[in-house]
């Protein structure tokens, strides 16, 4: 691992801890064990340090997405493997998303990447999740926005109460539903 990958390691696991805040990039390069000079040598700046941050959040999440899709299984048991999976990243790193994702609708310069990487890479394979349930061709395209909409609220939720039983049962009805749905069609 170079430096600059265990520099950002060490940013991402902080920032998820910590959140972003007003945090001044001596402070955070104190928080990181580095000095100030590092992170400029190796990102240029403190929002470059924030655009690196994003990128690796993003990459572990496609990464996680690629992990779980199991083409062998029946696709409701791919979704569930999936739900399972991001609750467990969105209790690691779940606060630090939300924080970014407030940062793109500001239009901060760090997290402009943001502004459609949160939304555009996850709709092919929630597509491919509703061709798989059987959705009508002319409904996959909203369907799969319907659940990443819902499923990050419900990931929104589940920071704000803690209540995973009932997260994960509004999950499964969400499941459930697009099953039904496909059902009928």
């Amino acid at each position: 691992m170079t430096g600059r990958q265990a520099l950002l390691d060490r940013a991402v696991d902080y920032l998820s801890r910590s959140g972003i805040g007003d945090i001044s990039l001596r402070r955070l390069a104190e928080e990181l064990g580095t000095s100030h000079r590092m992170v400029i040598y190796h990102f240029g700046s403190r929002d470059g340090l924030l655009t690196a941050v994003v990128a690796e959040v993003e990459r572990q999440q496609r990464d996680l997405l690629d992990a779980v899709m199991d083409p062998d299984l029946p696709t409701i048991e791919q979704g569930r493997d999936y739900w399972r999976a991001v609750v467990a990243a969105t209790e690691r790193h779940g606060r630090l998303f939300f924080e970014l994702g407030a940062h793109a609708m500001q239009d901060r310069e760090h997290a402009r990447p943001l502004r459609r990487g949160l939304i555009d890479p996850w709709l092919p394979p929630l597509e491919a999740l509703c061709r798989g349930l059987d959705v009508p061709e002319q409904d996959v395209i909203p369907t799969a926005r319907l659940a990443l909409a819902t499923a990050r609220g419900l990931l929104f939720d589940l920071l704000l109460t803690g209540d995973r039983v009932e997260v994960d049962a509004a999950a499964e009805q969400l499941n459930q539903l697009l099953v039904r749905r496909s059902l009928r069609s």
